[in-house]
């Protein structure tokens, strides 16, 4: 198996080789110095602070979706929800995440009844031992019934209504993840526009998002490039991952914004294969050296592990 999972990152890194050589990470920091300086804020959810700019944090993630394809985080009920975020914490998880549909394009659209009446009695019973909680969703009202539920967190993939959905976190002094996302939600995206520096765009969107965001009385802010959206362009895989691992070397970048970088950590099923669950550990090692600094993964333990290992001094 060792051998085979070698042979797989070599195929990426071959395919990725001008991103991946010393001198292409040396004339990045060259190229940005002030910014690999960039430091970001710092804070507290539910009485846990969080030291950013000298430990990543990690996201584990609890899908309610039988659409979702990542098998190993599906449950189907509520206590085997409820048992897997007990778990992840306990294997070095700082946030449990759970979303009830899935941003897969052919998955099918859960509507509010049928998210919240999965949500919320796992939300209550997290909430009940202080594991901390993220939501994902798009909707105002499964996000208004979650935070009054105890959520802490809302992983908002998308950006209509949104300062609607800034002001419900402000009233329950939660923190937000602004997910980039070029379309009205992660449902509906097209093709991703490459005509420019997709870093410079996303630094814009999240600037104008930041804004409106604090303006509205939020004050914990998480940044996420979305690299997990299905856009039609993106389903090249060479593309795909390509797009992925410049995005990941350059999170630095994003950090100027002053607020910390969250990464959900993609899957390369087209290289990895039998071996798909080693492929949240291979990114994160590139988000990693980006600088990133929440992990979002199904792989909680891998994740440690390699986090661990790159912070030894």
């Amino acid at each position: 198996m060792r051998n085979c999972v070698a042979g797989l990152v070599l195929s990426i890194i071959q395919k990725a080789r001008s991103m991946l050589t010393l001198e292409h990470l040396a004339d990045l920091v060259e190229k940005n110095r002030l910014a690999v300086q960039a430091r970001v804020k710092e804070f507290s959810l539910a009485g846990r602070q969080f030291a950013f700019n000298s430990e990543p944090a990690i996201m584990g993630v609890v899908n309610l979706s039988p659409d979702s394809w990542y098998r190993e985080s599906v449950c189907l009920t509520t206590e085997t929800a409820i048992r897997r975020g007990k778990i992840l914490e306990a294997q070095g998880a700082d946030i449990i995440d759970i979303g009830a549909e899935s941003t897969l394009a052919n998955a099918a659209h859960a509507n509010e009844t049928s998210q919240n009446s999965k949500l919320i009695p796992v939300i209550n019973a997290l909430r009940s031992t202080d594991i901390l909680v993220s939501v994902e969703t798009y909707q105002p009202s499964v996000a208004r019934a979650c935070l009054e539920a105890g959520a802490n967190l809302l992983n908002l993939t998308g950006a209509d209504r949104a300062e609607e959905m800034f002001r419900m976190v402000a009233a329950h002094d939660g923190a937000v993840i602004i997910c980039y996302v070029q379309g009205p939600n992660v449902r509906e995206v097209g093709d991703f526009d490459f005509s420019v520096d997709p870093l410079r765009i996303m630094h814009e969107y999240f600037a104008r998002q930041i804004e409106i965001a604090t303006k509205n009385g939020v004050e914990k802010i998480f940044i996420d490039p979305g690299l997990g959206f299905y856009y039609r362009n993106l389903q090249d895989s060479a593309v795909r991952v390509r797009h992925q691992i410049t995005v990941f070397l350059n999170t630095f970048r994003l950090r100027t914004l002053g607020f910390p970088v969250c990464h959900a950590l993609p899957h390369a099923f087209e290289y990895f294969g039998e071996e798909v669950r080693c492929a949240e550990p291979f990114f994160a090692v590139l988000a990693a050296l980006g600088k990133t600094d929440l992990f979002r993964t199904h792989e909680v333990p891998r994740i440690k592990a390699v986090l661990d290992t790159l912070g030894i001094s």
